[in-house]
């Protein structure tokens, strides 16, 4: 049963980690799309417009990722966890039908007119129909993380007999998590789309400097990222409070105290010992946490051994500091960018390299946010509700690590085809990958009349 459990788990974790990656990019990149047509719809200007359609191209293939490990995910509630369903699934079926309708469907069907209908529809329902992708994404993750949210911290719920019910809705959804989870995880997909366009707009420069539409769209990634970082670090410091507030075990796990204390250190650096319950190798900063967490120098903090359902210390404690320490160097990085190609300047190759590194680094400080934020509610799957060992289907452990070995290695081939695909039509570059037939061609784009659709297009 344990081994079940613990290849259950594994699983389940590796779905939704390579699933979270797709709509944490789209979410972001919906919105760039909107910025990019409303600036050739402005402008008139035939960089934009061919920007605009291959970046377009990018988000039509994450977003196909991102439904395709969606949906096998959603199989995994019925396979092997049913005592999930069996519970909570008065409140979480609901929640994801909202999604479904609400947000999905809103996106499918004007993703198609986003895609194929430029030269098909006026201007004014192709700019609609764009910000109408844009705002389903966004509905997709306030319904999705209404039910992580309320999985953290539940509220609003009745006990029915033996299953869990909505006693009041708004209280399920606007649970005391949702509103710092929402925001945190809006602002992280649009970082880590800003990274993703600078980054990749840095690697075109890198084979041609002069491309016009990679510079554009790396200036506004690096401007994006540079307004949106501030924002993050002070709405994750509220995010914080919250957890500490609602599940101070987290927090515990997430700075390695092990003893209630006042006035406890910030670990900077330590190899937690769950065996000893201690730091090992620790390097601190007296009074941090306290200051931190509490704003006070002697501010009492809850140690791990004051709980009886305790988080696993190492992953919590480790994915923190991934997702802390990477956030800086994407600050820094955003900062720099945005200071050095100020006033149209070019930036060095030794930068496009740098921010070309950095392309896919919102999705690591994203998987290591999510890490902290599930690993952390263990061994909770729904926080004082539903323990995980109870909600494992009769699954043995044989069967799963079959089809563990199968999803690592369809994922494995899945991301690097992805990645392998972006670099190459990043490499292109837009006007490669769009380029006018002639001169008349080209005027009749600055003119806004637009070239007539072509057989198979």
């Amino acid at each position: 049963m344990e081994d079940a459990l613990l290849l259950a788990r594994a699983q389940f974790g590796l779905n939704i980690g390579f699933h979270i990656l797709f709509p944490t990019l789209t979410i972001g990149l919906a919105w760039f799309l909107l910025g990019f047509r409303l600036k050739y719809q402005r402008t008139r200007d035939p960089a934009w417009l061919a920007t605009y359609r291959l970046w377009v191209k990018i988000f039509a293939l994450s977003f196909a990722m991102g439904v395709v490990s969606g949906v096998v995910m959603s199989f995994q509630f019925g396979t092997n966890w049913p005592g999930y369903m069996n519970t909570v699934g008065a409140i979480a079926g609901p929640l994801l039908a909202y999604e479904i309708l609400t947000a999905f469907f809103l996106e499918a069907t004007f993703l198609g007119v986003m895609l194929f209908g430029m030269n098909r529809v006026p201007d004014w329902l192709h700019i609609t129909a764009t910000a109408l992708v844009a705002v389903g994404t966004t509905l997709s993750a306030f319904w999705i993380l209404a039910l992580n949210s309320w999985m953290q911290t539940p509220t609003g719920h009745v006990l029915d007999g033996t299953q869990i019910i909505a006693g009041n809705w708004i209280e399920v959804i606007f649970n005391p998590s949702f509103p710092y989870r929402l925001t945190h995880k809006l602002l992280a997909c649009g970082i880590t789309a800003s990274f993703v366009v600078a980054g990749l707009s840095a690697w075109r420069l890198l084979k041609e400097s002069g491309d016009a539409g990679a510079i554009k769209t790396m200036r506004t990634g690096l401007l994006t990222a540079a307004v949106l970082m501030p924002v993050q670090v002070v709405v994750g410091d509220l995010h914080g409070l919250n957890t500490l507030e609602h599940q101070p075990a987290k927090i515990a796990a997430m700075e390695a105290i092990w003893d209630t204390q006042r006035g406890a250190p910030l670990v900077l650096f330590a190899i937690p010992n769950e065996r000893m319950q201690r730091n090992d190798y620790s390097i601190e900063l007296p009074y941090g946490a306290s200051l931190i967490l509490k704003h006070e120098k002697r501010g009492e903090l809850k140690g791990i051994k004051d709980f009886e359902h305790r988080p696993p210390v190492l992953p919590v404690f480790f994915a923190f500091r991934v997702m802390v320490g990477l956030g800086v160097l994407m600050l820094l990085a955003a900062w720099w960018g945005t200071w050095a190609t100020r006033r149209g300047r070019d930036a060095p190759r030794w930068m496009l390299w740098g921010l070309a590194a950095f392309t896919f680094s919102g999705w690591i400080a994203t998987l290591a946010g999510w890490i902290v934020t599930e690993v952390g509610r263990q061994p909770w799957l729904v926080t004082g509700v539903l323990l995980v060992k109870d909600a494992v289907g009769p699954i043995t452990g044989a069967q799963l690590g079959v089809s563990l070995t199968g999803y690592a290695l369809t994922y494995s081939l899945l991301l690097l085809a992805y990645m392998v695909v972006l670099t190459h039509m990043a490499g292109k570059g837009a006007q490669q990958a769009h380029p006018p037939s002639s001169h008349a061609a080209t005027e009749a784009l600055a003119a806004g009349r637009g070239p007539k659709p072509q057989p198979g297009e």
